[in-house]
């Protein structure tokens, strides 16, 4: 092991790396200084002792950075999102075929959700996922509202926001209903539930970290 550690490093591996190997009194004299280099509390007769001894573990410490004000990333305010129209359905899209794919998908998550939605399921339990669960791409249906031109509406979900819901009907018309004072139902095969919305008016990402009462009053 030695004599590979005093060996001279090849001459085109000594042109890769940019080194020449020493031997002699140079090679002993840059050991000496590279040691106290590293080394600097310990004497040269304890380096040596250590060496006899045990390996040395040779710090290396990292330049440090300047530290500069980061900037973070300014998004869109609501006026500017509302401007540039980023959460309209443009009319070409608005298509009930489209989102056919999308109502399958949605099917398959809530039976993931609920574990298939058995005939023995706990009905609590598959009302409280269901309060926490997403609706994009769920069929739903207004069953009752204070506006009776409401009534009946049958479409996929395809945007809900904090007071309404988005659907795209199958005449290809895109209805904006309100939560507020309306009644939706939603089938899932042999499953029905129904959805009030004013209990509803929740951006669906605060509503799947919200608490649920088990009992409550629906007004309508």
């Amino acid at each position: 092991m030695e004599s590979v550690v005093q060996s001279r490093i090849p001459s085109e591996q000594s042109e890769i790396l940019g080194v020449e190997s020493q031997q002699g009194a140079a090679a002993d004299a840059f050991t000496k200084a590279f040691l106290r280099n590293c080394l600097p509390q310990m004497k040269d007769e304890d380096i040596e002792e250590c060496l006899l001894r045990k390996a040395v573990l040779l710090e290396y410490k990292r330049p440090k950075k300047k530290k500069g004000k980061t900037r973070k990333a300014k998004g869109l305010n609501a006026k500017e999102r509302r401007q540039l129209k980023i959460f309209q359905l443009k009319p070409e899209h608005q298509k009930y075929e489209l989102f056919l794919p999308l109502h399958e998908l949605w099917k398959q998550y809530i039976l993931d959700l609920c574990n298939g939605l058995k005939p023995g399921s706990n009905p609590q339990m598959i009302q409280q996922k269901l309060l926490k669960a997403d609706f994009h791409g769920a069929v739903l249906t207004v069953i009752r509202s204070k506006c009776p031109s409401y009534v009946g509406l049958t479409g996929i979900l395809v945007q809900e926001l904090k007071h309404v819901f988005k659907i795209i009907t199958k005449e290809d018309k895109l209805k904006v209903i309100p939560k507020r004072n309306s009644v939706f139902s939603v089938e899932i095969g042999d499953f029905v539930t129904h959805i009030y919305g004013s209990k509803f008016e929740l951006r669906s990402s605060e509503r799947s970290a919200k608490k649920f009462k088990v009992k409550g009053t629906i007004d309508l």
